[in-house]
């Protein structure tokens, strides 16, 4: 790593508990940015829960908890809260005090984390975790593959993702495709709950959720001891190995775009690394993940394959690269035993959070902060350096 301090980690760690600390707020969770963001995401709060606890801070727990405060009673998380406003996008969403749709479950690995860290998590935090997944793994239509169908593109985390433009008649762009999406969210089903079942006009089972879905659910078991979700879950990490393109060396969506912007290599699409068995598909991504010519950054991997048409370094979810996935990504490399890729990936992470400002994403090659800056997620780099 270069760069004054770059490679301190004492001050990447001061710096990321910096950001932490002036995003707290009274109702109990870390706002991702006071300005742009201001209200509780689903798996920011998560990823800020397993860094409160990183950190050593007893608002790991209390942001955890907070973030499931509005489970409904079928298990369903909504993807936002707004306790510190209740009512604002009622419009929107049909309920006064959180959204309607749910986010990748997090939480899964968030209890893990904090366990691992010494934190008692109390029962009623692990049964709803238990209990949010239990939802996605029961209750959520299931597409003809078998995969967990999403019912709106927000609930991937990867909102304007490549993988999504084929929804978006006529060529993708921010403002014809802002319309669709608030659209696709009067077309949910809903159970008696109020809870997202399906949406017969968004037709994805993400291979990136899905992933997530796994590895929450394993996560946990690991954990608890308990083995409630993870034969559903490892039925899920079966189906996800048929959606491997060795051509494009990515994991595909099913359903509509199967065929089309499903197959987009975006590193979201690599997130089945995380379950996969197969020792040769992992090597591929990990190349992959360091070449420059594919996803390889000086400042983290890029969002979106080089390679790929449109490709942009600086453009929102069209290739900057992303805190969020470049820790999930070192997780999976860790998690396979390619610990020097491991290193790479976190060194060059952590080198485009420091200089972008701790940013929401950022310029993958010099590191150029977009989005909110800062933004509380990027904390993740007191994890990986």
């Amino acid at each position: 790593m270069e760069g004054p301090g770059d490679s301190d980690r004492s001050a990447v760690r001061a710096a990321a508990r910096a950001v932490l600390e002036a995003h707290w707020v009274p109702e109990g969770y870390t706002v991702p940015s006071p300005a742009t963001y201001p209200w509780q995401w689903l798996w920011d709060s998560c990823f800020h829960a397993v860094c409160w606890a990183e950190l050593g801070d007893d608002r790991a727990l209390t942001e955890l908890r907070t973030a499931l405060s509005v489970q409904a009673e079928d298990g369903f998380v909504p993807h936002m809260n707004y306790a510190r406003n209740p009512g604002v996008a009622a419009d929107l969403w049909g309920r006064d005090d959180a959204s309607s749709i749910t986010q990748p479950p997090m939480y899964g690995h968030a209890v893990a984390e904090l366990v691992r860290r010494g934190v008692d998590v109390d029962e009623e935090t692990v049964v709803r975790a238990e209990n949010g997944l239990g939802f996605l793994l029961l209750h959520r239509q299931r597409h003809s593959s078998g995969l967990v169908a999403l019912c709106h593109p927000w609930e991937s985390g990867a909102d304007d993702s490549p993988r999504w433009d084929d929804y978006c008649p006529g060529g993708f762009s921010l403002e014809s495709w802002r319309p669709i999406k608030n659209q696709l969210v009067a077309s949910i089903q809903r159970s008696p709950a109020g809870s997202p079942v399906a949406n017969p006009a968004f037709e994805c089972a993400s291979a990136g959720f899905n992933a997530l879905v796994v590895f929450n659910a394993r996560e946990l078991a690991a954990v608890t001891g308990r083995s409630a979700t993870t034969d559903r879950a490892d039925e899920l990490a079966g189906l996800l190995a048929v959606q491997w393109d060795e051509t494009r060396r990515t994991w595909t969506d099913a359903g509509k775009s199967e065929s089309g912007s499903g197959r987009a290599r975006t590193l979201d699409g690599l997130l089945p690394m995380l379950v996969s068995a197969n020792h040769e598909r992992i090597d591929a991504v990990a190349v992959d993940l360091a070449d420059p010519s594919a996803y390889g950054g000086w400042c983290g991997p890029a969002g979106v394959h080089r390679q790929e048409p449109g490709f942009d370094p600086r453009s929102y979810w069209r290739g900057p690269a992303w805190p969020q996935l470049g820790y999930l990504m070192w997780l999976g490399l860790l998690g396979h035993g390619r610990h020097e890729a491991a290193e790479q990936l976190a060194s060059t992470t952590v080198r485009g959070a420091v200089r972008s400002g701790f940013a929401e994403y950022w310029d993958p090659d010099d590191g150029t902060g977009g989005g909110a800056v800062p933004q509380s997620w990027t904390a993740l780099a007191a994890l990986m350096i």
